[in-house]
């Protein structure tokens, strides 16, 4: 099949890409090959490329700086998103669009599903509930997959800044109350390749099963890694400075995935160890 991926530079891209490759037809772009926030181009890469599939991977993600630039937040995120799904549409292409936990405002305290009522906190969740509105709105044929706490080999990330932070310093303070999924990019490309070739469309929530706080995601990177002499020190979220208002729960249900009967996503310490095992280089901090 013939895919077409926005945001192809990103964590996500990256593995969809490597994934996607083996069996498909890629075409990748990244921010600098298409603005999606420029209609024209984005209609005449489409028509060009004529894609059977598109996966909108691009967004703006910044969740704090989208407080301060939340024109540029709204541009990037709704008004990109209603572009590449016009464009999509024209085609009669399968859109898959990538969205978000943070449309959730986290006051639940147990697992969310797609039938919970979206309430979010800051500029970059509503910006990008206001995507999945325009995808709604104008794709027949769309799938909104909304996940959670993203790490991969090509990013920046949790993981990556916690390897980095405990590569210069043997005591980090991380936040403790904060609680979700977190969901290594490899395995949702996989999952993506394997949904875009059915017809159950509508809404998923697609996350490593399984969750824990951001203290005990960062208690388990160490752990794999074998690094004891890194002290983790929690605190409340309260105590940490922040421009944008993070979820505290934003654990997911998938329930859709078991409906629909698709391929669940593993546990999220069976991906996060096959990750810094299998995937990830650990670069040596004493080069100078």
């Amino acid at each position: 099949m013939k895919i077409l991926i926005t945001g192809a530079g990103g964590q996500l891209g990256y593995d969809l890409i490597r994934v996607l490759s083996v069996n498909h037809e890629v075409i990748a772009k990244t921010r600098a090959d298409l603005d999606v926030t420029n209609e024209a181009a984005v209609f005449n890469t489409m028509r060009h490329e004529n894609p059977q599939i598109v996966i909108h991977a691009a967004a703006y993600t910044n969740v704090d700086k989208a407080e301060q630039e939340s024109d540029h937040a709204y541009t990037i995120n709704s008004i990109g998103t209603k572009n590449v799904a016009l464009a999509a549409a024209e085609l009669g292409a399968k859109l898959v669009h990538i969205s978000t936990d943070y449309v959730f405002d986290g006051s639940k305290r147990t697992p969310y599903t797609e039938t919970d009522r979206p309430n979010p906190l800051g500029v970059y969740g509503n910006s990008k509930l206001h995507a999945e509105k325009f995808v709604e709105l104008i794709s027949g044929r769309y799938f909104i997959l909304r996940t959670s706490w993203l790490y991969g080999k090509n990013g920046s990330n949790f993981v990556t800044k916690m390897i980095s932070q405990g590569q210069q310093k043997e005591e980090l303070t991380i936040v403790s109350d904060q609680f979700g999924s977190p969901t290594y990019t490899l395995d949702l490309a996989r999952f993506i390749e394997y949904l875009m070739q059915t017809e159950y469309y509508g809404l998923y929530h697609v996350s490593n099963r399984g969750y824990c706080s951001r203290y005990a995601f960062a208690q388990a990177i160490f752990q794999a890694l074998n690094w004891s002499h890194i002290r983790l020190v929690p605190i409340n979220s309260a105590g940490f400075a922040a421009a944008a208002q993070r979820p505290e729960y934003s654990v997911f249900d998938d329930s859709a995935i078991r409906l629909n009967h698709l391929p669940r996503l593993r546990n999220w310490k069976d991906a996060l160890h096959d990750f810094l095992h299998n995937d990830f280089v650990l670069e040596d901090s004493n080069d100078d």
